[in-house]
């Protein structure tokens, strides 16, 4: 289908420069009565990164999809520049009054503050409040995830010793969800963060349904109640070159950093990334849309 984006949105040329052709609504019909409407947080610094991304697992959807962009209010991002801002983004008060099919919130590099430490975490909780009653379905992703779970549940994230960093084998505790219909038993996630969450907080919780684990990073998605919210903590959309990216930044500077495990072909740097998650990731967007957005709202 198509995907409906603003005209010179730096994702377009992105991705067709990987090889996948981004079909925008302004070259194709509307083949639907009305197209998906999904809103996205983009709470990373990194924006057009984070956008390739998003747009990256949603570029073979059979629906069109109309993609706005929000921001909050009350931080100015110092990685995007403000053209890049105003052009795509809107603020959440322009956006409050508005209904979505859909919301995505992306993780942010705060893991390491305390929530209440965070600057615009007052706009945030009421940004999760005004999700959980104009949105059908909304995936928190990474930081979010905690910070969604932390706001609605009280659950709290905990450090780690070591950075959680890597490609990591996951396994289905409840495979008759439809999130992952057609997904294999063991499915790879990439991580990358500090903090972590414990099981048995997620258990003790009557609304969260624990779905996915793993040995090392722990808990992966969490469900509440029938799929209104939808937490994740790890990268399913990253692309092949992100964690290559974030590891030699942190060599570069000097930073304690760990090779991340089980990515790198033989775990050799100079061999480059082994790209062992993007089907199962792609799948999982793709039945969150299917059984989730679309399921729920009228087409």
């Amino acid at each position: 289908m198509s995907l409906i984006l603003p005209e010179g949105f730096p994702a377009i040329q992105r991705l067709r420069a990987e090889g996948i052709q981004v079909e925008c609504a302004a070259d194709a019909a509307f083949r639907q009565p009305r197209p998906v409407r999904i809103a996205v947080l983009n709470l990373m610094p990194i924006k057009e990164d984070t956008e390739t991304d998003i747009v990256r697992v949603f570029s073979d959807s059979p629906y069109t999809i109309d993609l706005q962009w929000m921001k909050v209010e009350s931080h100015v991002s110092k990685h995007a520049s403000p053209e890049h801002m105003a052009a795509f983004y809107r603020p959440f008060s322009a956006m409050a009054g508005e209904h979505f099919d859909g919301f995505i919130v992306t993780g942010a590099p705060l893991e390491q503050m305390e929530f209440e430490q965070v600057t615009y975490w007052d706009e945030l909780r009421r940004i999760f409040d005004w999700a959980h009653s104009h949105v059908a379905t909304t995936l928190y992703i990474c930081w979010a995830a905690q910070a969604g779970l932390y706001h609605f549940h009280g659950i709290r994230k905990y450090a780690v010793g070591a950075k959680i960093f890597g490609i990591f084998p996951h396994r289905m505790l409840h495979p008759e969800c439809p999130i992952f219909r057609n997904v294999d038993e063991v499915f790879m996630v990439p991580h990358s963060r500090h903090t972590t969450l414990r099981r048995e907080d997620i258990l003790a919780c009557p609304e969260l349904t624990l779905l996915s684990e793993s040995d090392v990073p722990g808990v992966h998605l969490v469900m509440a109640g029938d799929g209104r919210e939808f937490f994740v903590t790890g990268h399913s959309e990253y692309a092949v070159g992100t964690l290559d990216a974030e590891y030699r930044r942190d060599v570069s500077k000097g930073l304690p950093i760990s090779l991340p495990e089980h990515y790198y072909r033989n775990d050799n740097p100079d061999e480059g990334p082994l790209l062992s998650w993007r089907s199962h990731g792609q799948c999982i967007y793709a039945n969150w849309l299917k059984h989730y957005v679309v399921a729920r709202n009228q087409f």
